[in-house]
């Protein structure tokens, strides 16, 4: 099941499978900690010689997401509800999909664990089939809220276009109508746009046949190079928000990086537009290679 399958109305909320919402007996009242921004590690220091302080980075702790519950069901059907909603929060070393849809607007997901949870027990609430004052508590160690839809694009290294197409006809050049200029060459440039507020890190991954590929941010020149030569069949994935460069899906190549690359984590794209440029070692020019870049719109 993919993340937000089961969302459709304002209210829902889904965790891993389990949906709380409209529709369901576990509803929520207030929820704390999604629109709030998140707490914030700074390095500002103070200054030993004058006024004021140097500024410093500021770097987001994990967030943290709280929602108050009421559950309803029909009398004497408490007990199957709560174990329900148990198993679909059940402590786990992984963090799952959570997803919420607040109005009309898109929904949002994070990352996160479910790191407590409480359901009040009352005799007469049991009965009765209703209790108030209940509550699950989520970390997301990454604090960013993504968009539902993972964007992806793809370039090919750059080609130059065949051209016009001139037949000789006794000794002279002539032209076909109407005219046929061959299929467009490729620039090796990509146009990618980060939605959010925030921003996101991608997933880049490079396919053969190629050697030394690389992608460039035009704007900043930071660059991703890696000095290794890709078969046909390989593919190098690059994770940066894992800071991780594997090849097939195993092995560890983050040791091919030239000098001239950046650290893997601080290749982002900023909010609004970015462009990219694919390119590879001189003579390498195969238009079977690309380079593949996922992400999702990012945001405080």
């Amino acid at each position: 099941m993919a993340a937000g399958d089961l969302v459709t109305l304002p209210g829902h909320v889904q965790y891993g499978e389990l949906l709380l919402g409209p529709g369901t007996p576990v509803r929520w009242q207030s929820l704390t900690g999604w629109e709030e921004s998140p707490a914030l590690d700074s390095g500002t220091v103070a200054r030993a010689d004058a006024h004021g302080a140097i500024p410093g980075q500021l770097l987001a702790q994990p967030r943290t997401i709280t929602l108050d519950l009421v559950i309803r069901t029909d009398p004497g059907a408490m007990s199957a509800a709560v174990r329900a909603l148990a198993a679909g929060t059940a402590l786990r070393g992984d963090e799952v999909p959570l997803v919420i849809k607040l109005d009309q607007g898109e929904p949002l997901l994070c990352f996160a664990r479910c790191i407590r949870r409480a359901v009040p027990v009352a005799t007469n609430g049991y009965a009765r089939g209703v209790t108030v004052g209940g509550a699950l508590q989520f970390e997301a160690s990454d604090p960013r809220r993504y968009a539902l839809v993972e964007q992806r694009v793809e370039a090919r290294l750059p080609a130059p276009e065949p051209g016009l197409d001139w037949h000789t006809d006794a000794g002279r050049d002539r032209l076909d109508w109407p005219l046929a200029f061959g299929q467009p060459g490729a620039t090796g440039g990509m146009t990618v746009a980060n939605g959010g507020d925030a921003p996101a890190a991608p997933v880049i991954e490079f396919r053969g046949p190629v050697d030394r590929p690389s992608l460039t941010n035009i704007a900043t020149g930071d660059a991703l190079e890696y000095d290794l030569t890709l078969d046909e069949s390989d593919v190098l994935r690059v994770d940066t928000g894992a800071g991780t460069v594997t090849l097939n899906g195993a092995a560890s190549r983050l040791y091919t990086a030239t000098n001239r690359s950046v650290p893997e984590q601080t290749f982002i794209l900023a909010p609004g537009e970015t462009q990219l440029a694919f390119r590879a070692a001189p003579g390498s020019s195969d238009p079977r290679a690309s380079a593949l870049l996922r992400y999702r719109s990012a945001y405080w």
